[in-house]
């Protein structure tokens, strides 16, 4: 159900949205609670970007099990369904219900709603609001995570939309462990990750040695990022990774995700962006789409735990998508200072990946040939 006019659709950036999402509620006291959807959804309206004329809301519907046996194994299928008819738990953080699973389906309902929308040419941009559960596997879950919907549609993508290559920039706070695990062999699908440095942070992986494997190596770039990394130094992370690969891979389609949880408010984490940063890295994600693959670009918004900085941020990253070109919001806190250790950390990771990576990308072919041991 559309919310709205659908005329002009091709100029607009699409929100897919229910207010069954609230239904994603994991309980009294868990950082993921189901007030997060509507309440950034609130916010949107407040500040008016549902008003904007380049805007249009849609409903989706419930992905049925035909999309999620395109990524999942039927034997985990049938342990979610199962775990949600009796209300038990996946894992200790992990509650599942016939509600929760209803919410999960919409969810990756939402981005399948988006994928087809860009892909045909209905839409310019799509946000899947609330999507982006990035720790699902092909036959595990967990980290808040039961379906990996940024697989579910890259292969529905490529099966209903005959969609070749898919770039994935996941900006989440955490390593997006599911989609890299998916991935790691495909060629296919370029997986970029900025994320906390793993060894202080769930789940433990996403380090920069780890760069795919067989006709997949290359493919997955992994940018583990310190405690307090800032605007910044995270934007100097981008530009010198995301965008030389991107310019040389030249996706069919840009894949983004992740949410509030890098805000140097956020509970579960120790990563310093602030609202204005998130508004940066969503920009030049959008700018990026509009030179590598004319402007083709889905995202995902979904992380973040804190409750006072999450709507806004999620706002900044939307409004980058849609193409406005400032925002008026500001941070509630004043933000901590960057220390120069950790730029100079996070340029020495880069310089390490380009290396690791030089023989696969010719952006990075030449880099540190000519430096003396």
């Amino acid at each position: 159900m559309l919310l709205g006019s659908v005329s002009k659709l091709s100029e607009r950036t699409l929100i897919a949205y229910d207010e069954k999402y609230r239904q994603y509620d994991l309980g009294e006291g868990h950082p993921f609670r189901g007030d997060r959807f509507e309440n950034a959804m609130k916010f949107f309206d407040t500040h008016r970007l549902l008003n904007n004329a380049n805007v249009a809301v849609v409903s989706p519907q419930p992905a049925s099990k035909e999309y999620l046996l395109r990524v999942h194994e039927a034997g985990y299928i049938d342990q979610i369904f199962r775990l949600a008819r009796e209300s038990k738990f996946y894992d200790i953080e992990t509650p599942v219900s016939e509600k929760i699973l209803e919410a999960a389906l919409l969810i990756v309902g939402g981005a399948i709603e988006c994928g087809n929308a860009v892909a045909s040419g209905k839409a310019a941009r799509a946000i899947s609001l609330g999507g982006g559960y990035h720790h699902a596997g092909r036959d595990y879950g967990g980290g808040f995570c039961l379906f990996n919907d940024i697989a579910i549609l890259i292969e529905h993508l490529r099966a209903k939309h005959n969609v070749k290559r898919f770039l994935v920039l996941d900006h989440d706070l955490h390593a997006g462990n599911g989609t890299s695990d998916i991935y790691y062999r495909d060629p296919s699908v370029l997986f970029i990750s900025l994320h906390q440095d793993p060894r202080t942070l769930y789940p433990g992986t996403g380090f920069v040695w780890q760069i795919g494997e067989g006709e997949g190596e290359g493919y997955n770039v992994n940018v583990p990022l310190p405690a307090g990394t800032s605007d910044e130094t995270y934007l100097y992370a981008l530009n010198e990774v995301f965008v030389p690969l991107a310019e040389e891979f030249k996706p069919d389609v840009l894949i983004t995700n992740g949410g509030s949880d890098p805000h140097f408010a956020d509970s579960l984490g120790d990563l310093s962006l602030t609202v204005n940063g998130f508004f940066r890295l969503s920009k030049l994600a959008e700018e990026t789409a509009e030179s590598v693959c004319s402007g083709k670009l889905i995202s995902l918004i979904g992380s973040g735990y804190n409750p006072k900085v999450l709507p806004a941020c999620w706002y900044a990253l939307a409004a980058g998508i849609v193409g406005l070109k400032s925002i008026d919001v500001e941070d509630p806190y004043e933000a901590p200072k960057e220390s120069a250790q950790c730029r100079r950390t996070v340029e020495k990771t880069v310089d390490e990946l380009k290396r690791l990576l030089r023989k696969h990308w010719a952006c990075f072919s030449g880099f540190g040939l000519n430096v003396m041991p």
